[in-house]
């Protein structure tokens, strides 16, 4: 008999044999806050200013609770309608309120408690499944069990508040008729939800663990970390959004979700927006876990990487503490949300309390009312705080970080960002658009991603769920600024497909903060295609800021159509080639986003450098790109066979490429000057290029020469294309003249 699997769960029952044999059981609260917490606050409460202006605001939006009544509504509505968001008030008030029981001593919130946990308790033993019936998994409170989870893993918080509080008798009856029930049915009753690697399993796992350990119950904390044995799950189950819910060999529970989807460096292969979403049952099982079951070293799991993925977290976002939207992700999600106010306490307390932390949780201007967050509030208040270092960065993907990345490059206080995406697909929130990039200066979006499409608890759009331009437009490949062959999609658009393959990093260098460069190839995008783009953050004479020099290489066994979109944001200023525009639009393409496309505008090349300038935020952008006698310059506009008006009007330029086989794009994009609407002045408004030229492309190397017009000296990149060992001597001779330098590259000023 094989007794490996057996074996979490003995050691658990040894650990509860251990306390029963000591005379010592469990104390309550300890899941968040613990007694000792708690008696330590109340030392210092009127001395620690951002934890006590935090304990007065919840205090007064729960007393306003409180004086309006509890009402727990007969569930019919999606996200947005009134009784979704009631009963999603109700799970946030009951956790705050739990803490201002222990904290304030004050029954009154005890006692609100019980009575709302009561009349749940007589509702929820005879509630059906929820009327709506879009989501594959369906809950009771809300329209989806992902929803239910939220609830459970924030009443769990409350019942551990006001656990002591109740008697023997009333706690019997609510775990009997509303927690195990509760917990059974978003698990057992539910595996294509809870037994799976995704954030919605996660918020499963969090909720099932969080009432077992408030509980005492043993089988729903094993449940919750190891998942269910025997699902019943056929292999290629599929979720909504055609993701799978069950792969070959896959683990399940909440130690498995720690294990995959975060690569070692501690980016979240769904990317950024739902890493935040996510990160709150991460970190907070994982503190309750710590603090009732500390023999599980939830903190030291994988190499620490809960803790490590916060700080990776933040660096994923721009100046204004916005997320990079990478994947399905809605723009505007910052650091600024509960979820990260929970992250950053949680972080700091269980780290190595990183001064670093701290101002971001006075920016966030709050903070924790538990242990996690009075450590935060002693270390504001002891003058600890270190501004947080943003920096140019390279985070893996894949479980063992070997399945591509992102790359960011920054210069200086985040005057440029770039942000290059070469990752692996990303579970079903993943989009199709390999070796694409976006640009920021500050908070300023320059070339977008377009993120997703749906506007998250709007009820008016589709209950506030995901929109069926999501599919059809956002995922496509030419929703994104990276290369389209043949007006299809990367992989065809099949999530079966693109979730077998990633690109592969070529090399990274931000060593030099004035030249810094990433290197990635794609070869399953397109089959018998490879792609192999290299982008350069440059600051240099000539130039009043720093610029992005983007290298796109593409090699095909046969000719194709290649389209290269750039979806700036802004009003267009002026063009080098003269361009039509048609008198009645119609839509670039019938398929893959195509559809969706607006085409606005015909430009033809002048000359060997084509030009776009816009005016963004007060700042002047140029777009030069070197182009051919043939090549097409489309003007599109985000919008056409939209009847719901669901998409934003975001504008794009395209620069189309017909009937080749292998070829080089090469671009530049920079910020100069500015227009201030007050004084009526602008300056520096025109390009600082006089020219770029692909002076050499070959199978081994690439050189692009870059010409400033108010500098006599130009400036010369020069690729390996094949060989980028750090080691490597390189000699080659261009127009007569001989280089050599060692490395992947050379970036060169010539007299």
């Amino acid at each position: 008999m094989n007794m490996t699997k057996y074996i979490p769960v003995l050691q658990s029952l040894l650990f509860v044999l251990l306390l029963s044999f000591s005379g010592h059981a469990q104390e309550h609260p300890s899941l968040i806050l613990t007694k000792a917490g708690v008696e330590k606050i109340r030392a210092e409460l009127g001395n620690i200013p951002i934890f006590d202006a935090t304990l007065e605001k919840v205090k007064a939006e729960v007393d306003a609770e409180i004086a309006l009544g509890i009402d727990t509504p007969l569930p019919k509505d999606y996200s947005g309608g009134y009784t979704h968001e009631r009963h999603k008030r109700n799970f946030f008030i009951l956790q705050k309120a739990g803490v201002l029981y222990q904290i304030l001593n004050d029954e009154k919130y005890a006692l609100y408690i019980k009575d709302m946990l009561f009349q749940y308790e007589g509702m929820y033993k005879d509630l059906p499944v929820h009327p709506q019936t879009r989501s594959y998994a369906r809950g009771k409170l809300f329209w989806q069990c992902l929803n239910d989870s939220n609830w459970l893993v924030y009443v769990s918080q409350a019942y551990d508040c006001v656990y002591d509080y109740l008697s023997k008798k009333e706690r019997k009856q609510l775990e009997k008729n509303l927690f195990r029930p509760f917990a059974d049915y978003i698990s057992i009753e539910n595996p294509q939800f809870y037994n799976r690697v995704h954030n919605h399993s996660t918020w499963g796992n969090a909720a099932v663990g969080m009432i077992g350990l408030v509980m005492g119950d043993e089988e729903l904390i094993q449940r919750a970390l190891y998942g269910i044995e025997d699902d019943g799950l056929p292999i290629g189950a599929k979720d909504n959004d055609g993701g799978f819910i069950k792969v070959e060999g896959q683990k399940a529970g909440f130690l498995a979700n720690i294990d995959e989807p975060f690569s070692p460096d501690g980016y979240y292969t769904e990317g950024p927006y739902y890493q935040r979403y996510a990160m709150y049952p991460f970190l907070i099982f994982a503190e309750a876990l710590h603090n009732v079951r500390p023999q599980q070293k939830i903190f030291e799991h994988k190499d620490g990487v809960l803790l490590k993925s916060v700080n990776t977290l933040l660096s994923l976002s721009d100046a204004d503490g916005e997320f990079f939207p990478l994947n399905d992700a809605q723009k505007g999600m910052s650091y600024h949300s509960r979820e990260l106010v929970t992250a950053v306490d949680i972080a700091y307390h269980y780290g190595n309390h990183n001064p670093q932390l701290l101002s971001i949780a006075e920016e966030q201007g709050q903070v924790l009312l538990d242990d996690s967050g009075l450590a935060v509030a002693l270390g504001i208040r002891e003058g600890k705080s270190e501004d947080f270092q943003k920096k140019s960065i390279k985070l893996s993907d894949g479980a063992n970080g070997d399945q591509g990345g992102v790359a960011i490059l920054r210069y200086g206080n985040e005057a440029m960002t770039l942000v290059y995406k070469y990752a692996a697909q990303g579970l079903s929130h993943g989009h199709y658009d390999k070796l694409s990039f976006s640009l920021y200066e500050k908070g300023t979006e320059i070339l977008q991603d377009y993120g997703l499409a749906r506007f998250v608890n709007i009820e008016q759009k589709g209950g506030g769920n995901y929109l069926k331009e999501n599919t059809t437009w956002a995922k496509q490949t030419i929703a994104h600024n990276t290369l389209v062959q043949n007006e299809t999609s990367h992989f065809e658009g099949k999530y079966e497909v693109g979730s077998q393959h990633h690109s592969e990093l070529y090399f990274f260098d931000a060593s030099n903060p004035e030249v810094q460069v990433v290197s990635a190839k794609e070869q399953n995008a397109y089959p018998g295609t490879e792609m192999h783009r290299t982008m350069a953050l440059i600051k240099t004479d000539g130039f009043e800021k720093p610029f992005v020099l983007d290298i796109l290489r593409v090699g095909s066994n046969a000719a194709n159509q290649y389209d290269l979109p750039f979806y700036f944001k802004g009003q267009v200023m002026q063009t080098n080639f003269d361009f039509t525009t048609p008198k009645s639009l119609e839509p670039l393409g019938s398929d893959n986003g195509y559809q969706h496309l607006w085409s606005e505008g015909l430009g033809q090349p002048k000359g060997d450098n084509s030009q776009l300038s816009w005016l963004e935020n007060g700042r002047f952008y140029t777009l030069t790109t070197a182009t051919n006698n043939d090549d097409e310059l489309h003007f599109v506009r985000i919008g056409a066979n939209d009847p719901e008006f669901n998409l934003r009007r975001d504008a794009g330029l395209i620069i189309r490429r017909k009937n080749t086989k292998n070829t080089t794009f090469v671009s530049i994009l920079e910020s100069h000057g500015h227009y201030s609407p007050v004084s009526e002045f602008s300056v520096n408004a025109n390009s600082s290029i006089s020219k770029i030229e692909l002076m050499l492309d070959t199978k081994e190397y690439t050189a692009v020469l870059i010409d400033a017009k108010s500098n006599t000296e130009q400036t010369l990149l020069i690729l390996a294309n094949e060989n980028k060992n750090v080691n490597k001597e390189h000699i080659i001779e261009i127009k007569g003249k001989e280089y050599r330098w060692t490395g992947p590259y050379q970036f060169i000023k010539i007299n």
